[in-house]
């Protein structure tokens, strides 16, 4: 039995595409049900999320099995089977766990490490599991992918630090400050950026938020998803002293905080520390002001000076996970390969024993002078004859399941494409 993956990702299909091709929850009965009822599909888990759409089966026939998925995929959605098949990738064998234990770890995501994909995973097979499309081979699967994503985040750092500009503030901030938890934060502005760093800041226990806007009523609408103050950008320096982090991105042509200012804020806050991020462009907080006493400015070339180097460090130790994947795929393709062999011998030992019992029945009819025990010795002769014949190959068979390469799937095969054996 193979293991086959189909689908596509952000790596190969635009969102326009994926959009297009994503399976809803509420009804997954529906599409799972008809992939295990497909010819030759034993097996089927399909994972929809908005960076991919991938299924996971199992099937004799590799090449047909792959053609038919793709067919379903398109044939679902009702689109051109043309329009999707551009961006459609396929695995199959050691390619296709390499790539699920690659997508379960973080590996394969837009942004490596990330911790959202697992629990998609999770959720995915958890449906298939409730509908019963998975089986034995999809099971010990997805069971292993989990195992295999906990030992990489446990081994290696691929998750502990910033990866983008908002998470990258919040981590200065961290350092800045021993707790969030007591700390008031300032928005200037109410772009998409401060939203974002803000949503990361009450994640982490902030509790406090102003939002300082041009117009009022838009800074109202943003207050308002965090139970924070709204004020007019009239009323900044009324606040500023109040702010122990501020996030400024308000497209102004000219600076809106300077060191005049900043110097009042900071007198009346008794020297308390001021963090301040400036991800508007161009800048909004003059930069002298880090000539201040107890002032930390960070703005966005610092900021992605921090995610660079993030990135690189997140690219070290996905090198390390990679070898904890190789090491995972040896034993689960050991696993696979066994499962095959029982199988196998049966149907040799069958096939064989169906040509023995023709060819014993053809001798005997023709013999007219035939002694009464001559069927039984007859009998005995060709199992034993059968028995030694086969005894090599199946010794070999099992012995090679014990071993680390891939000799098991290599004799597995040969064996059947030789005695076109009927599994």
């Amino acid at each position: 039995m193979n293991i086959i993956v189909v689908g596509l990702s952000h790596k190969t299909a635009p969102v326009e595409v994926r959009e297009m091709v994503a399976f809803s929850p509420n009804d997954i009965d529906k599409p799972l049900g008809a992939l295990v009822a497909l010819e030759g599909i034993a097996e089927g888990v399909i994972v929809s999320t908005c960076n991919r759409v991938e299924i996971y089966t199992t099937t004799r026939d590799i090449e047909g099995g792959t053609a038919r998925i793709k067919r379903f995929i398109a044939e679902w959605h009702n689109l051109p089977y043309e329009l999707i098949d551009p961006h459609l990738y396929s695995y199959h064998g050691e390619s296709a766990i390499r790539h699920v234990f690659r997508v379960a770890s973080s590996l394969d995501s837009m942004v490596v490490g990330e911790p959202q994909i697992l629990g998609q995973i999770k959720t995915s097979y958890g449906y298939a599991a409730e509908f019963r499309t998975s089986g034995i081979i999809l099971n010990r699967l997805l069971h292993k992918a989990f195992s295999v994503a906990k030992r990489v985040r446990t081994e290696t750092s691929i998750a502990s630090s910033a990866v983008s500009v908002a998470f990258a503030a919040i981590e200065r901030a961290k350092k800045i400050f021993d707790t969030l938890t007591d700390k008031t934060v300032l928005l200037i502005g109410v772009g998409e950026m401060c939203e974002l760093a803000a949503r990361h800041l009450m994640t982490n226990g902030v509790q406090s938020i102003i939002v300082a806007n041009r117009t009022v009523e838009r800074a109202q609408n943003l207050a308002e998803k965090f139970n924070g103050t709204a004020i007019g950008l009239d009323e900044l320096f009324e606040h500023l002293h109040k702010a122990d982090i501020v996030i400024s991105s308000t497209g102004a042509p000219n600076y809106v905080i300077t060191p005049k200012e900043l110097a009042k804020a900071i007198n009346r806050r008794r020297n308390e520390p001021m963090f301040l991020i400036d991800i508007a462009v161009p800048r909004d907080i003059d930069p002298a002001v880090n000539e201040l006493d107890a002032i930390y400015l960070y703005d966005m070339d610092d900021l992605q000076q921090v995610v660079a180097s993030n990135l690189e460090n997140r690219k070290q130790e996905a090198e390390k996970a990679e070898l904890i994947i190789a090491d995972e795929i040896s034993q689960f393709y050991r696993w696979i390969a066994t499962l095959e062999l029982t199988p196998t011998i049966v149907a040799m030992r069958k096939q064989f024993d169906e040509l023995r019992q023709t060819e014993l029945e053809r001798t005997l009819a023709n013999w007219k002078d035939a002694p009464p025990d001559a069927e039984q010795r007859l009998n005995a002769l060709t199992s034993a004859l059968m028995n030694k014949i086969l005894h090599t190959p199946t010794a070999v068979l099992k012995e090679s399941g014990k071993d680390d390469d891939n000799r098991t799937e290599l004799y597995i095969d040969t064996l059947r494409a030789l005695f076109e054996l009927r599994l």
